[in-house]
């Protein structure tokens, strides 16, 4: 027998209007949405429903961070402010082969509670630590279990020996983890994804057996791109061709393809990436904290590349908000190009939620029947969502460039209450800290 939660509030925003006088039936068994219609009617139609009044607030869809690496969450404001291969041999590669599995589990626990609280509903974890073989990526599932969030995780296929020892397997070694995970964890609220790491992380024969997991099992695979100049040289020395344009020769640009970043591909390579079907996964936040360079945003748009936005690691960043990164991602594009219409908050919302959705392969992102049921309630009333008129036209322009986390009272993501009033329903933040100071108790004690 099916099992109804009817949710209702002061309005609903669906396809960029605020919509009053409506509530959301949610189907508690799958946490899909049912069904949108005037509350009285829903009352009407499940008699037997169990009834959430969201109050003032206003839904929205939940927020979709496609790339973050929730252990770097334990190694904020570590090696600040230096040159990025500085920074990763003075931040990752120092502190990440000294966790523990408990470890692990604390930095996604605090990761994903930390996001949750600023609006996110779903996160794609890139993870690598795998010193512990799949306890490691099990470790974060259980993670997102107890925190109540949706998530990707991204499993990262890593054979360059230059690295940590635990972020490295064979081809042979990662196919089988990757693909045991992928058979275990299919459908719920989680869902595994293969990810050779990069074209200077990933050999040729890696990258293909992780293009080859995609295909067999229909999903996406993610790979980061053209991050760095040095990539481009390197890839240049080594084969002859830019990034994209070695990648499209080993045969693993198509519809599977999500890169990362993509900071330093021409114009050439995103048109290919748009006639191929192969996707973007922009971290303006973080590509701005390591100087990386600035994203073409524009030719992405125009070559009909769909766009998903991710906060990347805390540590290279130091904010994991998707809502930070919609501000960002506008206004770090108007300033490049000196053009205020070149990504506008329409885009850079649809950017963070529903396009998420569709470079995740998952019905997240909007609120429509048979999406599922993530949603994040803002109070109007708090001061950076105002001034607010009655025809509500500053809403969306309010929620993108303004919006403090203050504004963000709920969250809940398949139907549950993640978030009420600003503080987590599944744990405790007391908890989340006690655990973070053990861990950095014992990596400062190595």
């Amino acid at each position: 027998m099916m099992s109804i939660k009817i949710i209702k509030a002061a309005a609903i925003f669906i396809d960029s209007c605020l919509v009053e006088n409506k509530a959301i039936a949610v189907n508690m068994h799958t946490g899909d949405i049912e069904k949108i219609a005037a509350a009285a009617q829903l009352e009407k139609e499940y008699p037997d429903a169990g009834k959430e009044d969201w109050g003032d607030l206003v839904i929205v869809p939940g927020s979709i961070n496609a790339h973050n690496h929730s252990f770097q969450s334990l190694l904020r404001g570590v090696a600040a402010d230096r040159p990025f291969l500085e920074w990763r041999d003075n931040s990752l590669y120092k502190f990440s082969p000294r966790m523990r599995l408990q470890d692990i589990y604390t930095g996604a626990l605090f990761a994903f509670t930390e996001m949750m609280k600023c609006g996110a509903t779903t996160v794609a974890d890139f993870f690598y630590l795998h010193q512990f073989g799949s306890e490691s990526d099990e470790a974060v599932i259980q993670a997102a279990n107890d925190a109540g969030i949706r998530l990707v995780i991204a499993r990262t296929m890593y054979d360059w020996t230059g690295a940590p020892s635990g972020y490295v397997e064979n081809v042979e070694t990662a196919v089988s983890n990757t693909a045991s995970l992928m058979k275990k964890h299919t459908g719920g609220m989680v869902k595994v994804l293969p990810a050779p790491h990069s074209l200077h992380a990933a050999s040729p024969e890696m990258i293909k057996a992780g293009y080859r997991l995609a295909c067999e099992y229909n999903t996406p695979y993610h790979i980061h791109v053209a991050e760095e100049i040095f990539e481009v040289d390197q890839v240049k020395k080594e084969h002859g061709m830019t990034p994209l344009k070695y990648l499209d020769s080993l045969g693993v640009v198509d519809k599977h393809m999500s890169i990362i970043h993509g900071v330093w591909l021409s114009e050439d390579e995103i048109r290919t990436m748009g006639r191929k079907g192969a996707h973007l996964i922009y971290c303006p936040s973080s590509n701005m904290f390591l100087a990386d360079g600035i994203t073409d945003i524009p030719a992405y748009i125009r070559h009909s590349v769909p766009i998903a936005l991710g906060s990347d690691g805390a540590c290279g960043n130091s904010r994991i908000s998707v809502f930070e990164e919609m501000r960002m991602v506008s206004l770090l594009q108007k300033a490049k190009t000196c053009n205020a219409l070149c990504v506008n908050f329409h885009d850079a919302f649809k950017m963070g939620t529903e396009t998420g959705g569709t470079v995740l392969d998952l019905p997240i992102g909007k609120i429509a029947d048979g999406y599922k049921a993530d949603f994040v309630g803002i109070s109007v009333y708090d001061f950076s969502m105002q001034p607010l008129t009655k025809k509500g036209q500053q809403f969306l322009p309010n929620l993108i460039y303004s919006m403090q986390p203050t504004a963000i009272k709920r969250v809940a993501v398949n139907g549950r209450t993640t978030v009420i009033q600003g503080h987590l329903v599944n744990t405790t933040e007391s908890r989340v800290l006690e655990q973070v100071k053990m861990t950095m108790q014992h990596l400062e004690n190595e």
